[in-house]
């Protein structure tokens, strides 16, 4: 599907990475080009005619942001390094002024790094308990496992809606129902899953979420967060400097902007801003339910052919996302993306930042195949035949 929109496909690469990052079409390209070769100026700095189409493209970005994920106001979307800013923006920026030593948050072993180090960082400073809610024998986190550890100290879960190594999609309308029953704050990762379903902070009762641009598409460097209004107005920033101030004195005294500009201090990613705009416009001329539809499809049929090549362990077939993890008999996971690197496929090998998993499915590395609209099924019969060549692995490594 489109798969003629993406110029690095020319040289016959089959890129199975996609949860690492994506490709970028040439029309995230050619925004980004545009903007460097024919309005490069500042934002928010200039009275001149290229700063003002410049303040007019990223603010308007931020328009596109605001509905692509149904916020109620652009002044709830925080423009970010990543997701990763994002995160330690909501736990260093609210959470440390808002959680207590006796409180406790709610995570899984099956989140990314970027999900779980703030938090336990901060848990060491305030002294707050992380609870890690169980996984159930296919290693999806199901709505009861929640409902049965939350507690009165309960303040905050916050979980990824498609995790990066299993894929599983949590039911993320029943988790922000039973937080928002419960007055819990709702902190979701949808760092996997916005280029590829609808995300509604809305109907989802989302407090808090965060994404980067380079796994829909756009350029890395840039990322969202969003919060509601409410919230954002308490988070204290971790950065300060130029864009986001009124006014400060020798005495002492300084006074900061409103929502969203007192949140994004110095000069932001603007290009990569503009590439964001640029690659919600792709996804949405071609749409998520579509996407989503094409890569749950496309799943199907590689785990069909994936199972008639043996010594093959799967861990996560039944999920509704694009991604499946794997090994190989008793071949190192990265030895058989090394091997699979001589037919020029690429997929990713090793914990996947998600290194807690381990202690859920007792393998410390595995391969992993994470597919994208752009993916074939001629692609995966390539895979499966350098798979069926698995005895040639060792060769290529020596």
């Amino acid at each position: 599907m489109n798969k003629e929109d993406f110029e690095i496909f020319n040289d016959n690469i089959i890129y199975f990475d996609n949860a690492a990052t994506t490709q970028k079409p040439r029309s995230v390209v050619n925004a980004i080009v545009e903007y460097y070769t024919k309005y490069t100026a500042n934002a928010h700095r200039g009275d001149y005619d290229i700063s003002l189409k410049v303040d007019e493209k990223y603010e308007g970005v931020r328009d596109k942001v605001k509905k692509f994920i149904n916020a109620d106001s652009s002044k709830e979307i925080i423009f970010t390094k990543g997701s990763t800013e994002a995160f330690n923006m909501i736990v260093f920026g609210y959470m440390a002024y808002y959680l207590k030593e006796d409180d406790e948050v709610i995570l899984t072993k099956g989140e990314h790094a970027s999900n779980i180090l703030p938090w336990v960082t901060l848990s060491k400073k305030i002294g707050f308990k992380i609870k890690y809610a169980n996984l159930a024998d296919d290693n999806s986190l199901k709505i009861e496992e929640l409902k049965n550890i939350i507690t009165d100290k309960t303040k905050v879960i916050s979980l990824a809606h498609i995790t990066n190594a299993i894929g599983d999609v949590r039911p993320i309308k029943e988790i922000g129902n039973l937080c928002k029953e419960n007055n819990i704050i709702f902190v979701l990762d949808a760092t996997q899953s916005i280029g590829h379903m609808k995300v509604d902070v809305k109907e989802n009762n989302i407090d808090f979420l965060g994404f980067s641009a380079h796994k829909m598409l756009g350029p890395t460097g840039v990322g969202v967060l969003y919060g509601k209004k409410d919230l954002l107005e308490k988070l204290i920033p971790l950065e300060y400097g130029g864009g986001m101030n009124i006014a400060f004195s020798s005495d002492g005294e300084y006074s900061l902007k409103e929502l969203p500009h007192r949140l994004e201090a110095g000069t932001r990613n603007i290009a990569g801003v503009i590439g964001l705009g640029a690659a919600i416009d792709y996804l949405e001329n071609i749409g998520l339910d579509n996407i989503h539809n094409y890569e749950i499809k496309l799943k199907k049929y590689l785990i069909n052919r994936i199972k008639e090549v043996p010594n093959i362990k799967l861990y996560n077939e039944n999920f509704e996302s694009g991604v499946l993890l794997f090994n190989v008999g008793e071949y190192f996971s990265q030895d058989v993306a090394i091997y699979l690197n001589t037919y020029k496929i690429c997929i990713r090998a090793g914990n996947h930042c998600a290194k807690m998993l381990q202690e859920v499915i007792c393998s410390t590395n595995t391969c992993r195949v994470s597919l994208y609209f752009y993916n074939t099924k001629e692609e995966i019969d390539v895979l499966i035949e350098a798979l069926k060549n698995q005895d040639k692995i060792l060769d290529t490594i020596v």
